[in-house]
C-alpha cells in the first residue's frame, strides 16, 4: 500500500525505523541559468553537479505495511534532516551525495548530457526490428547509419529478450555478434554487446567492445563479472523479474521503484567489491522488463531516485509495448513519437544514455531540448 502524507513526518515518528528504509526522489528538477541560481540562493540541492538542481524532496518511509511519500521543499527538508538519528542522517546524507555527484564519464565517454545509445539488433526475433539487420554486413551497415545520426553508443545483440522470447545459445549468439563488433569497432565506433552470456561477453570484448549490458546484471552466469572485471570493461546492470519467457506474466512488486533501487545497489555493490570503479558502472531500472505499465510509470515518474546510486543511469523505453498499448499503436515501429516523450521524461530528470531505436529523431528532439534546458 502506498500512501501520500502531507509535509514530513515527526523526527520521533521514524525512530524505529531502519535507515535503509528511507529513500529520496529529487523533485521540481531544473537546469541551467536557473538551476544554478536555485542552489546558490540555498532553495535548491546541485543535481549531477552543475547540470541540474531541485528544488524539493520526496521523501519515501518503507515499512511492513507499506510506504509513505512525503513532500518538502528543500528550504524545509535541510534543517528537518539534521534532526533524525545519526544512521538515518548518515543514509539521507549519502544519498544526496551521490545526486549532487557530477557524471563527467561513462566508459570514457562524456556524459555531462544525454548520450544516445543506437540498438543494433543481429536477430530475427526482436519485437521491433527483428530480421532488418540480421546478416552482418547490414548490421555493420546500420550501426554506421546510427552513428552517423548521433548515436555515440552502438549495442549489439544477438538474441532477443522481449516478452516471450525463446533462448538462443551462446555460440549461435557469437556467430551472429562478434563479426558485427569487430566491424564496428574497427571504424572506431564506441560498441556495447547486449548479451547475458559469459562466454559472449568474452568473445566480444576480444573483438573490440568496450561495454557489455546484461538484462541480468551479471547474475545469470555466474562467470559474467570475472569477464568484465578480466577485461576492465564497462558494465550496464539492468533490472529484470523473472525470465523473458514469463517476466510479463503475472510481475509483482512490494513498491516497484523501491524494489528495484534496493536490488541495482546490491548489484552496484557487487561490481564495487570485484574491483570496478563506480564511472565504469552504469545501471538500467528495466522498464518493460518483469513490469505492469502501473509499474513503468512509477519508474519512469521516479527516474531521478536513482541517482542516489552515485553512477551513471540509462533508461531504455523506445518503441516498447507499454507506449503501444498507451497510444493504441500496434506497430513498434509507429511508436516513435512515444518514445521521444519518454526519451525526454528521462532527459529532464538527469538520464546519463537513452537506448533508442530512432536515433535520428531523438538526437534532434535533445537538441531542442537542451537549447531551452
Amino acid at each position: 500500500m502506498t500512501k501520500v502524507a502531507g509535509g514530513l513526518p515527526p523526527p520521533k515518528s521514524l525512530g524505529g525505523i531502519p535507515a535503509s528504509n528511507l529513500y529520496c526522489v529529487p523533485r521540481g528538477i531544473c537546469a541551467g541559468d536557473t538551476a544554478s541560481s536555485l542552489v546558490g540562493a540555498g532553495h535548491g540541492l546541485p543535481l549531477l553537479g552543475s547540470r541540474h538542481a531541485f528544488a524539493a524532496v520526496e521523501f519515501v518511509v518503507r515499512e511492513s505495511k507499506g510506504v509513505t511519500k512525503y513532500a518538502a521543499s528543500v528550504t524545509a527538508f535541510n534543517p528537518w534532516r539534521q534532526i533524525l538519528n545519526a544512521s538515518q542522517q548518515a543514509r539521507i546524507a549519502s544519498l544526496l551525495e551521490a545526486v549532487a555527484k557530477p557524471r563527467p564519464h561513462f566508459a570514457g565517454l562524456s556524459i555531462d548530457k544525454p548520450a544516445i545509445m543506437g540498438i543494433v539488433n543481429v536477430t530475427p526475433d526482436s519485437f521491433s526490428d527483428g530480421g532488418d539487420h540480421a546478416t552482418t554486413e547490414r548490421a555493420v551497415q546500420h550501426g554506421e547509419s546510427l552513428a552517423g545520426a548521433g548515436a555515440v553508443i552502438l549495442d549489439v545483440g544477438g538474441e532477443s529478450t522481449r516478452p516471450g522470447a525463446q533462448l538462443v545459445d551462446a555460440e549461435t549468439e557469437q556467430r551472429r555478434v562478434v563479426p558485427v563488433v569487430r566491424a564496428l569497432a574497427e571504424k572506431g565506433f564506441v560498441i556495447s554487446v547486449d548479451t547475458r552470456n559469459a562466454s559472449t561477453m568474452s568473445a566480444a570484448l576480444a573483438a573490440g567492445a568496450k561495454i557489455v549490458n546484461d538484462v541480468t546484471a551479471l547474475t545469470r552466469d555466474t562467470d559474467a563479472l570475472k569477464v568484465v572485471v578480466k577485461h576492465k570493461a564497462a558494465v550496464i546492470l539492468m533490472h529484470m523479474q523473472g525470465e523473458p519467457q514469463t517476466m510479463q506474466s503475472a510481475p509483482s512488486y512490494d513498491w516497484v521503484v523501491g524494489d528495484v533501487f534496493d536490488y541495482l545497489s546490491e548489484r552496484v555493490d557487487a561490481c564495487l567489491e570485484a574491483g570496478m570503479e563506480l564511472d565504469s558502472i552504469c545501471v538500467d531500472p528495466g522498464i518493460g522488463f518483469g513490469k505492469s505499465d502501473i509499474h513503468n510509470g512509477d519508474i519512469i515518474n521516479a527516474l531521478s531516485m536513482f541517482h542516489g546510486l552515485g553512477c551513471a543511469l540509462m533508461l531504455g523505453a523506445s518503441r516498447k509495448s507499454f507506449i503501444g498499448r498507451l497510444t493504441d499503436t500496434e506497430n513498434p515501429k509507429a511508436r516513435v513519437s512515444g518514445s521521444i516523450a519518454a526519451a525526454l521524461a528521462g532527459a529532464a530528470q538527469g538520464v546519463s544514455i537513452l537506448r533508442v531505436h530512432d536515433v535520428s529523431e531523438t538526437h534532434q528532439a535533445l537538441n531542442v531540448w537542451q537549447y531551452q534546458a
